[in-house]
Formats: C-alpha cells, sequence, structure tokens
C-alpha cells in the first residue's frame, strides 16, 4: 500500500522531468540542425537521424527484452511513425531552407494549438481555461520570437506551406500517439514508430549516401547527435510524459522550446538576442508555467481545514 502510494507521488514529478528533457534536447536540435543541413539535403538528413535513433532503441529494446508492441498500438504507431517521424521531420528540414528561421518558428508554432483542438475533438480532451490562457501567453511570446529572428524578405510561400505541413504533421501524429501508450511502453511506441519513419524516408538513401562521403565530420556527427538525443532519447521521454498527461498539455509544454533556443544560441553561437527576442521568450516561459498550473480551492473538510479537490480534467491520476 505504501509502495504504491509513493509510486502515484512520484509519477507527476516523473513526468515532468522527462518532459523537461525532452524540451532541453529539442531545443538542442536546432542549433545541431543548422551544422548538418548546410551539407545534408532535407530528407537525406531526416533519414540519417532516424537511422541513428533506430539503432539505439533497437538496441535498447532488446536489452530490455520488451519485445514487439501488441497489435491495438500498431494503428497509432503506424500514423504518428509516417506523420511526425517521417512527414515532419522531412517538411521542416526542407521548409527551414526556403524560409528564415523567425518564419518557420512562428509557423511551426501552429502546432501545439492543434494538438489542443485535434485531443479535444478526437479523445475528448478539457480543454481549461489555464490551458487555454497559457497556450495564448506562448503563441503571443513564439510570434515575437519569430518576428524578431525575421529576416527581410526571407519567406516564400513554399516555404510557409513547408512548415504548415510539418505543424500539420507533427499535431495529427501526437493524437495518434496518445492511444498507442494505453496499449504499448514509451520504449515500444517510440521504437517502432521511429522505423516506420525511417521505412518512409529510404527513398532518401541514395542522398544520404552520396552526401556522406562529401559531408564534413562535424555535420555527420551533428546528424549522429540528432539520432541518439533529440530523437531517440528525446522522443522517449515524450512519450513516457504524453501516457501520463493530456496531449493538449504536453503540446503546451513544447512552448519553452522557442526561449530555449535563443539561450543556446546565444551561448553556443554567440548570437546575442535582442530585447524583443529576449521578451517574447519570458512570454513563451511565462505561458508555460500557466499551462502547466493546476488550480485549487477550498473546500470545508469538516474541521475547517484546507484540502486539494481540483484537478485538471483528463489527466490520469498518479
Amino acid at each position: 500500500m505504501t509502495n504504491s502510494a509513493g509510486t502515484a507521488h512520484r509519477s507527476p514529478w516523473l513526468a515532468l522531468v522527462a518532459a523537461g528533457v525532452t524540451v532541453v534536447l529539442w531545443a538542442s536540435a536546432f542549433v545541431s540542425i543548422r551544422s548538418a543541413g548546410a551539407a545534408y539535403s532535407p530528407g537525406a538528413l531526416a533519414l540519417g537521424r532516424l537511422l541513428a535513433a533506430s539503432v539505439v532503441l533497437g538496441c535498447v529494446l532488446l536489452i530490455r527484452r520488451e519485445g514487439l508492441p501488441p497489435r491495438a498500438a500498431w494503428p497509432g504507431i503506424a500514423v504518428s511513425g509516417l506523420l511526425w517521424f517521417g512527414l515532419y521531420m522531412v517538411a521542416l528540414n526542407w521548409g527551414e531552407q526556403e524560409v528564415d528561421a523567425g518564419t518557420a518558428a512562428m509557423v511551426v508554432n501552429i502546432g501545439p494549438v492543434l494538438i489542443a483542438l485535434l485531443g479535444a475533438r478526437m479523445l475528448g480532451e478539457h480543454l481549461p481555461p489555464r490551458l487555454l490562457a497559457g497556450m495564448a501567453v506562448s503563441f503571443a511570446g513564439a510570434v515575437t520570437v519569430g518576428l524578431s529572428m525575421s529576416g527581410e524578405g526571407g519567406a516564400s510561400t513554399i516555404g510557409v506551406l513547408l512548415c504548415l505541413l510539418a505543424a500539420v504533421a507533427y499535431a495529427t501524429g501526437v493524437v495518434a500517439q496518445k492511444p498507442a501508450l494505453a496499449h504499448g511502453s514509451a520504449l515500444q511506441v517510440t521504437t517502432f514508430g521511429c522505423l516506420v519513419g525511417a521505412a518512409a524516408c529510404l527513398p532518401f538513401a541514395g542522398q544520404l549516401l552520396d552526401q556522406a562521403s562529401d559531408a564534413p565530420v562535424s555535420a555527420t556527427l551533428n546528424m549522429v547527435y540528432l539520432g541518439v538525443f533529440p530523437t531517440a532519447l528525446a522522443f522517449t521521454t515524450w512519450a513516457y510524459a504524453l501516457a501520463r498527461t493530456t496531449a493538449g498539455r504536453m503540446g503546451a509544454t513544447t512552448y519553452a522550446v522557442p526561449a530555449l533556443v535563443v539561450l543556446m544560441s546565444w551561448l553556443a553561437l554567440d548570437e546575442v538576442p535582442g530585447l524583443l527576442t529576449l521578451a517574447g521568450g519570458a512570454l513563451c516561459l511565462a505561458g508555460v508555467a500557466v499551462s502547466r498550473s493546476r488550480p485549487r480551492r477550498s473546500v470545508d473538510g469538516g474541521d475547517g481545514g484546507l484540502r486539494e479537490t481540483s484537478r485538471v480534467s483528463g489527466r490520469p491520476p498518479g
């Protein structure tokens, strides 16, 4: 009884830590993509990243002896693998070559809003006022960061459409993945989703082989890094956290990424952010804090004491 209570008490904190790991590693990916993307085409980069991730995840799966996921998990794995691991990565890589980083950030950050709306429509998730308010604040922050980073004439119609396609693929993939996690483990869902995405990107194998022979070592190492950490590790911690909260709340958490990208670019690339960029990053973080908060209300327990009774609807206990 005590062990069960302790596990239930720790689970929300473990999920929060897992979400934090995901956000930090996804933010670091933007710095690595700059190096790898200069030597690899969008499809080749996506395939190389997914192959590296598949090797790592496959080894961990074999060591843990988790085996194949249940049949009921496969529809969600297949859809998330094709859309999120496959289409999203190719479309985002391509879109970022056609538009400036600020425009890409603004368009892709429609994704969390779509996740919340699709989660409510397809999964029956509740949209509490704090989540909606937090997402509005974070989206305003993402737009502010995007505007501060946008270059003159850097946006093309095809680039904007590709980034929009990436946002839709990302949102749909997340919502499809959520039910799969009710049947398979985070490791199983991530591993086989990654394999599905890699299989979908196999038409780019020729490009990958040709470009790998000419690419600088630093670009190839960044591609491997993208596969091992922002994909294999971060997608697994994402799935772990997603299984323990709503898709809408997890989507809102990713609004911390633009703020961390600004900080990492400052530290790693010596790109000093302007005041508008810093203000946008602060808004992103403030919105995430609001969306992750849970209301408390007082209830007379008979002895005049206060106890917590209100929880965000749709969040499973423990």
